[in-house]
């Protein structure tokens, strides 16, 4: 094993035990560490031989091969975090990532969906095929708890409390939260439940899973994408959709009915409120909008 895949493993390790990342999070810190070791690798350096010189010209070569300036960030912030470890476990003694910036981004907001345009996505789910129902509980269970899509294709009927009127989702890094979960929810997952998903033939270990495929086991995150992507094509939707969308629907339609950030937040499983941030001018403009409507001074 080169030093370079040592130190590659053990940084995994670190993630995992030390930092208690989720499997997404890992791989994706794993895959920009390889990057930078292709680039080494091709120059015959050692991890302890790169300088800030180098990284330079790695991050050169991102920013060539058209990467968005999103994408950049997230790997040089992999990069540091990469070589954080390597000084905290004296591999090395300086820090050659340290001075090294961040391109500028721009605050990009995803795509948010109308609640019409949602109505009309599950509208046109073909319930005469068998998966239909279980797509319609999917699409329901998206928008209305806002989950990421690994957190659906996890979810167990142990974490449905449907009688108090929440689920319990576990999270990034294995945090568990508890969402409010409306009675459309309920209602979709029982039909899925009692008609089609306690006749299948369900693979061993997939017992208490909600969500299945044809084939009785859990589903994957893909194929969650083309569902929305069928979907999407179906009502003709000019809109670039993916499973998220209906978490940032999910957002902005609770800001936009008054829920402050704090609340949604908790409800996003948000570790820090600069994620939920991207949503504070929907909060400003709708302040604006309520001091306007109901303070007493601009009331004739």
């Amino acid at each position: 094993m080169s030093h370079w895949e040592r130190y590659i493993k053990d940084f995994v390790s670190f993630l995992k035990i030390e930092k208690g990342l989720a499997e997404n999070s890992i791989f994706a810190y794993q895959n920009d560490v390889s990057k930078l070791n292709d680039f080494a690798g091709a120059r015959n350096l050692a991890v302890t031989e790169l300088t800030y010189t180098h990284l330079k010209e790695f991050v050169a070569e991102l920013f060539d091969l058209g990467l968005s300036a999103r994408t950049q960030a997230r790997i040089i912030s992999g990069i540091k975090q990469f070589f954080g470890f390597l000084i905290l476990e004296d591999l090395l003694k300086d820090d050659p990532s340290e001075l090294l910036e961040m391109p500028k981004i721009g605050r990009k907001l995803p795509e948010v969906l109308t609640i019409e345009e949602i109505d009309q996505l599950i509208g046109a789910i073909d319930l005469g095929k068998l998966e239909g129902h279980r797509n319609r509980a999917i699409i329901e269970t998206l928008y209305s708890c806002g989950l990421r899509v690994s957190e659906l294709v996890n979810l167990r009927f142990s974490d449905l409390y449907f009688e108090e009127g929440f689920i319990r989702v576990i999270g990034k890094g294995n945090k568990e939260r508890l969402v409010p979960v409306s009675p459309s929810v309920e209602k979709e997952i029982g039909i899925y439940n009692d008609h089609i998903r306690r006749y299948q033939n369900i693979q061993p270990g997939n017992e208490n899973v909600v969500f299945l495929n044809r084939r009785g086991a859990m589903l994957t995150r893909v194929m969650i994408f083309t569902i929305i992507k069928n979907l999407s094509q179906t009502i003709g939707l000019k809109k670039t959709i993916s499973p998220h969308t209906f978490r940032h629907s999910f957002a902005t339609h609770l800001i936009e009915g008054g829920a402050n950030l704090r609340a949604v937040q908790d409800m996003l499983g948000h570790e820090s409120i600069t994620t939920t941030e991207i949503y504070t001018h929907l909060d400003q403009r709708f302040l604006r909008d309520a001091i306007i409507t109901f303070h007493p001074r601009n009331i004739e």
